[in-house]
């Protein structure tokens, strides 16, 4: 089946656990750390967790099985395993799209990611040397204002970012992927951990926070309570990016798909919640706004962390934890094209990851100035900054695109025996999960897709 000018994937995780850590890590980011405690909050609490869940189970789930089977089977970065996988399936090589979607998905996002995490670099840094010790909420609004509109400070930090990306992805897949994902996800559970342990002994409005998130609301899950909990189960698992296939054209064969999957979904969702056990307490201990998004975490937060006892120390580690999970994140999203440029030219890995991270980096120099420069609304796309522009371009249209892309070449277009062999689902279970890829899965993906582009 590989295509016979490209060079096939021969390194595989050296355990099914490398491969839950790096999915895991690919899925869990920024939006874990604010936005989806929040809308469980403001949405019925544990209402919509028990829809979003039902949402992960129908949708989430059977398109990352899909996409980690794919990778498996063509053994290539995700454009040349769907190039081969259409050539097995006797289809045109026009699916190769696929993959040249999740690419685009995964270069764009990274574009403006990036920048978001470089702040998080800036006040890591700043919370643990003290700069914002005895500040006052304004004037911690002010260093912010600062940082936005400084376009040199926030390149460089944007620039430090993208070489911590680049510089594990040059090492490879065992001593690059695999050693940071080890190291980074353990210490990303053990801060959220240590956060959640200070919001429950020190804050005293743990209780509120439990109260906000999980008490049951069934008249505030309304319709659109329920669109948002589809669309955030699908993009929470960083579906249609081509970074759970590129990862899974490294899994062992041996390894499940169905439970491997399942344990990353579970993941997810707890350390999605955890956050918002850990965060909460001390935004309702401040008589502070929940839902004020990224401003939740370099204003408001940082106010806090400004005054409370013990804040540079707690402050910093909670900023290192905002790093940890954007870089695990920003790692995923590098692969599947570096991957594909060692396949079809003579660059090695690491020019081929300096190349990448170069364009990005300058491509992300359009978010930078939006927030600056080019804020002023004769640089804006249909009412939209730079940033905007990539930020609607993403999760309204290749994201959604290339999920929906997914599910229909593994439900229908892959043959039977060999997405069965992919699988290796007793027959019950692997008809309710091709049903599910064939049907309600696409269904869901396309009411997210049309849903988000009327509005």
């Amino acid at each position: 089946m590989a295509d016979q000018n490209t060079t096939s994937t021969t390194q595989t995780w050296t355990h099914r656990w490398t491969f839950v850590l790096a999915a895991a890590g690919s899925a869990i980011g920024l939006g874990n750390l604010w936005k989806f405690p929040y809308m469980t909050g403001e949405n019925g609490g544990s209402a919509f967790v028990i829809a979003y869940l039902v949402c992960i189970v129908l949708v989430g789930i059977p398109i990352m099985m899909a996409e980690a089977a794919l990778g498996r089977r063509g053994r290539h970065s995700p454009i040349n395993s769907m190039r081969g996988l259409a050539k097995e399936a006797g289809v045109s090589r026009m699916w190769e799209l696929v993959g040249w979607v999740g690419a685009l998905s995964g270069f764009l996002i990274l574009s403006f990611y990036s920048v978001i995490a470089g702040w998080a670099i800036a006040y890591a840094v700043d919370m643990f040397s003290g700069v914002f010790q005895g500040m006052l909420p304004e004037q911690v609004e002010q260093s912010f204002e600062a940082l936005a509109l400084d376009p040199v400070r926030m390149s460089i930090w944007h620039g430090v970012f993208m070489a911590m990306t680049g510089f594990v992805i040059a090492r490879g897949v065992h001593n690059g992927l695999e050693s940071s994902v080890r190291i980074m996800m353990p210490a990303l559970f053990i801060l959220l951990l240590l956060l959640l342990g200070y919001s429950i002994t020190e804050t005293g409005h743990f209780m509120q926070a439990v109260e906000f998130m999980f008490a049951f609301n069934l008249d505030a899950l309304t319709e659109e309570a329920l669109l948002s909990a589809m669309g955030h189960a699908f993009f929470t698992l960083s579906l249609g990016m081509g970074a759970i296939m590129a990862y899974g054209a490294y899994m062992p064969k041996k390894a499940s798909i169905a439970r491997t999957i399942g344990i990353v979904a579970v993941l997810d969702t707890t350390i999605a919640l955890v956050a918002g056990l850990a965060i909460f307490p001390l935004v309702f201990a401040n008589g502070l706004e929940p839902g004020s998004g990224p401003g939740l975490l370099f204003v408001s937060l940082t106010s806090v962390f400004a005054v409370i006892p013990g804040g540079q120390i707690i402050g910093g580690l909670f900023f290192l934890l905002v790093v940890l999970a954007a870089l695990s994140s920003a790692i995923s999203l590098v692969e599947p094209l570096v991957a594909w440029v060692i396949e079809r030219t003579p660059l090695s890995r690491l020019a081929a990851t300096v190349v990448y991270c170069l364009m990005v980096w300058l491509l992300g120099i359009g978010t930078v100035l939006s927030f600056n420069e080019w804020s002023g609304e004769e640089y804006q796309i249909f009412g939209m900054t730079f940033f905007e522009s990539m930020d609607y371009l993403t999760a309204n249209i290749t994201m959604p695109l290339g999920g929906l892309l997914i599910a229909i070449f593994a439900g229908w277009i892959m043959k039977r025996a060999h997405i069965a062999r992919e699988m290796n689902l007793s027959s019950g279970y692997f008809n309710l999960w091709r049903a599910l890829c064939r049907v309600v899965a696409p269904a869901a993906v396309l009411i997210i897709f049309i849903t988000n582009i009327s509005d």
